[in-house]
């Protein structure tokens, strides 16, 4: 069954260890390559349950590449290979006798990816020891974490989450995907470089952005309480009892019957924040208490008809407090699971609090395919994530997934020579210095809100061609609706129009027809009304292909398939909330899009298998991926589970600062240090006087002479001690310090050359306002171009350029805009004061 995958009949070396190579070689195995995974003659370097999940559908073979005659085993496996993976400091490989480069001009048609933790012109940090916890402290992902941290004081913050690898696997998968897209067509290779730390800047690329002056309207409680308490010089030291008054009713944690938690996101869509209350039972008693409601909320507010609306968030606090009062006291009428098929069933964005535990074991993860049963030879039958992308003609066979297989170097001979060996293509070039593996590819986008428009901005950056279309009247208001879109549709053209009008139809059809590629982000259960089942589309155009992105959705159909929700929802379904905040009190992870962006790039990873697919066998496949799927990959150390487990007792709550002594925050005389050392670093450790004797220590002794001698001398001293003994540390620093001194004014270009790091700062951003935000420059290859595509654009300029490229007349343009079915723009502002 695995020789009709997608990447059957490609062979993969995996050189990597930890999570990310691993990772990336995991999704192309379960796509159906056939992939060799190499560890040292020891085993893996990280002893972890993960590995299991990791290197399934690998055939697992040990080799000392300090041998001469092992080494000369994986330069034989190394000719043989379509793609070679390695996440090691730059350099390491050569050093090892495994030179890229020089096997990429053997076999130009060889694709090379690094996953370095650092770039490898970071020239402060390509050395260091680059662990999920240095890569997140150095990038602001433990001090960036949020409004509710900022009011209750918590500075640094900790999360165990690998947010880092999560970001850099997906966006590295797609990489070497797209890079097999443009070999079918050139015959060349390509070698791809995808820093941790700049992968998680872009995942993190909702909490960097910064536009200067946004009007007050966008300020939430939080935000607003914060201001009053730096601007009087109060402490920051709201309880989490007391946040919770500072939360939107549509936007926060319920108590329910059975005492555990739900969680309600519904703030921003009229029709969801109506259906919550009509639920509830409130809405025609808040209706009757005076409860506004704006007919159009992308007026300048000082136009408003009233203080408020429906629909609209942030609420301003007397409305806000009045509903939450109402809500907390009609959620004790129910036990948490009542509400989760409320809500489910009535089109409402919510969810019930569940451990990670929980949502591995649960019916529906099971009977959707988002976890699936695997015999591992190690620890028997074990619950795993199901694939992170699939497509719906073969959904059920990327279910059946193989345990890793332990073999020997003749297993891993024998398995590669099945596979007929790569071809040596001779490379074209079509005269560009540089190609754009998505040139001449045009994409339709019907998506909103983060991980839909996120996928298809993200192909943008490749020189694909994307329209956005988009309905005349906005569902969501404009924090949603338009202040996303400052980074959701970035090199996009607007359109807005009503495709489901007798004059919409034929132009929506028409776009179908000159596309590659038609988007869109809904549950399976939307696809028909809005015209979008198979048969329809393949009759405009058989050769398009359609994506969809959803948020419970997996490769099979079940009881939750077609709820809608948003990445708060499966945060709080799938464990993150109740590790992050605490099982009794579950907070939200931080930073903004945690899931949603990885979503979206994960529906770029899932087009570019699908354009792959295309160019070689002319098949058309129906590529999906889902915010739960993202879940499983963000989580990948706890979303697992086996006979004899381990407790999942793993960091969680605001006190966590680590996971153990070795592996923690500690205060220096300036600042803080996160020191992520393990066991086998005691020795080290031992010779520096300050830390005499630890390694007889018991956990809470060690952490005490730690924690004391840390604060002895400041950041830089201690950091170049222990680089020097090569113990992973670093300081933490904020996003804003970041930003800070790597940004730079926009130039047009992607900043590759600033290292680890990279912002643009618009001084003309087309909103009016001056923007910084990260650059799109986490993926980088070798041989390919990556361009630095337009700033989103004001919903509905491009509607007459669009229409007019069709072939239609200025005044069949004039006519559709005069009757409503097409418009110029949702507001006068780009973002409404």
């Amino acid at each position: 069954m695995r020789n009709a995958l997608p990447l059957s009949g490609l062979n993969v070396v995996d050189f990597g260890q930890y999570v990310t190579g691993p990772a990336v070689a995991m999704i192309l195995a379960d796509l159906g390559a056939n992939v060799v995974h190499i560890d040292p003659p020891n085993g893996p370097l990280w002893n972890h349950s993960a590995n299991a999940v990791l290197n399934r559908n690998k055939t697992n073979i040990r080799l000392n590449l300090k041998s001469g005659a092992d080494l000369d085993k994986a330069l034989s496996l190394c000719a043989q290979a379509d793609i070679i993976i390695e996440n090691f400091r730059p350099g390491t490989m050569t050093r090892l006798g495994v030179d890229l480069e020089a096997l990429r001009d053997a076999n130009p048609s060889l694709i090379t990816l690094s996953v370095p933790g650092f770039a490898s012109n970071d020239q402060l940090r390509k050395q260091w020891k680059a662990t999920e916890a240095v890569i997140a402290a150095s990038s602001g992902a433990f001090t960036d974490m949020g409004y509710n941290r900022i009011l209750m004081g918590c500075d640094p913050s900790f999360s165990p989450l690998t947010l880092g690898s999560a970001y850099a696997t997906m966006l590295a998968a797609s990489a070497v995907s797209l890079a097999l897209f443009e070999r079918e067509k050139s015959g060349a290779g390509d070698h791809i470089e995808v820093p941790v730390a700049a992968a998680l800047m872009e995942g993190l690329s909702y909490n960097s952005i910064k536009i200067e002056g946004m009007p007050q309207r966008y300020l939430t409680m939080r935000e607003q309480e914060i201001s009053r308490r730096r601007e009087a010089g109060l402490a920051m030291d709201v309880t989490y009892e007391e946040l919770q008054e500072y939360l939107d009713p549509f936007y926060r944690t319920y108590e329910c019957k059975d005492g555990r938690y739900f969680y309600v996101v519904c703030p921003s869509h009229r029709n969801h924040a109506k259906r919550c209350l009509q639920l509830a039972g409130l809405y025609d008693e808040l209706v009757a208490e005076g409860l506004p409601d704006v007919d159009d909320l992308y007026l300048p507010k000082s136009q408003w008809e009233a203080e408020t609306s429906i629909g609209v968030y942030p609420l301003p606090a007397d409305w806000a407090a009045k509903i939450a009062e109402k809500m907390k006291r009609v959620f004790l009428t129910r036990t948490s699971e009542e509400w989760g098929k409320l809500f489910g069933e009535g089109g409402i964005p919510g969810a019930p609090h569940r451990t990670t535990q929980e949502w591995v074991n649960a019916d529906y993860s099971l009977e959707s395919g988002l976890i699936v049963e695997v015999n591992d030879p190690e620890f028997g039958l074990m619950k795993q994530p199901g694939p992170l992308v699939w497509f719906e003609e073969l959904g059920e066979q990327l279910c059946e997934v193989h345990p890793r297989k332990f073999g020997e170097y003749t297993d891993a001979e024998r398995l590669f020579s099945e596979t007929a060996k790569p071809a040596m293509y001779e490379p074209t070039h079509n005269g560009e210095p540089q190609r754009q593996w998505l040139k001449g590819i045009r994409v339709l986008d019907l998506t909103n809100v983060i991980a839909g428009p996120h996928s298809t901005a993200f192909l943008s950056r490749f020189g694909a061609e994307v329209i956005k279309l988009d309905p005349t009247k906005p569902m969501y208001d404009p924090l949603i609706g338009v202040f996303f879109s400052y980074l959701s549709n970035i090199g996009k053209k607007s359109l807005l129009m009503d495709m489901l009008t007798d004059e919409g139809k034929p132009i929506f059809e028409a776009l179908v027809k000159s596309c590659d590629i038609v988007v869109i982000n809904a549950p399976s259960r939307q696809v028909a009304p809005l015209g979008l089942n198979e048969e329809r589309l393949k009759a405009i155009n058989p050769d398009v292909i359609f994506c969809r992105l959803d948020c419970l959705g997996g490769p099979k159909r079940g009881e939750k398939t077609d709820y809608i929700g948003y990445d708060d929802i499966i945060q709080a379904n799938s464990g993150i909330m109740s590790r992050f905040g605490g099982p009794e009190t579950p907070e939200e992870h931080a930073h903004l899009g945690t899931l949603d962006v990885n979503c979206g790039f994960a529906g770029g990873l899932a087009m570019s298998v699908a354009l792959y697919v295309r160019a070689k066998t002319g098949r058309v496949l129906r590529p999906r991926t889902s915010l739960s799927s993202t879940t499983n990959l963000a989580q990948i150390k706890y979303s697992h589970d086996y006979e004899g487990r381990p407790p999942f007792d793993e960091p969680s709550g605001r006190e966590a600062l680590g996971y153990n002594a070795l592996s923690h925050f500690y205060q220096t005389h300036d600042g803080w240090l996160y020191l992520d050392a393990s066991d086998s670093d005691l020795c080290k450790l031992e010779t520096l006087d300050a830390f005499a004797g630890i390694s007889h220590l018991d956990e809470a002794s060690r952490k005490a002479l730690l924690a004391s001698q840390f604060k002895r001398k400041p950041n830089d001293v201690w950091l170049n001690k222990l680089s020097e003994l090569d113990i992973a540390a670093a300081q933490t620093r904020s996003i804003e310090w970041l930003r800070k001194r790597y940004s730079r004014p926009q130039d047009g270009e992607v900043g590759f050359d600033s290292g680890s790091y990279a912002f643009s700062t618009y001084d003309e951003h087309p909103s009016g306002y001056v923007t910084t935000m990260v650059d799109h420059y986490s993926i980088r290859p070798k041989e390919a171009g990556i361009i630095s595509a337009p700033q989103t654009e004001r919903f509905g300029r491009s509607s007459r350029e669009i229409l007019g490229d069709m072939g239609m007349g200025e005044a069949d343009i004039q006519r559709l805009i005069d009757i409503g079915v097409v418009s110029e723009g949702w507001s006068k502002e780009f973002l409404p004061s």
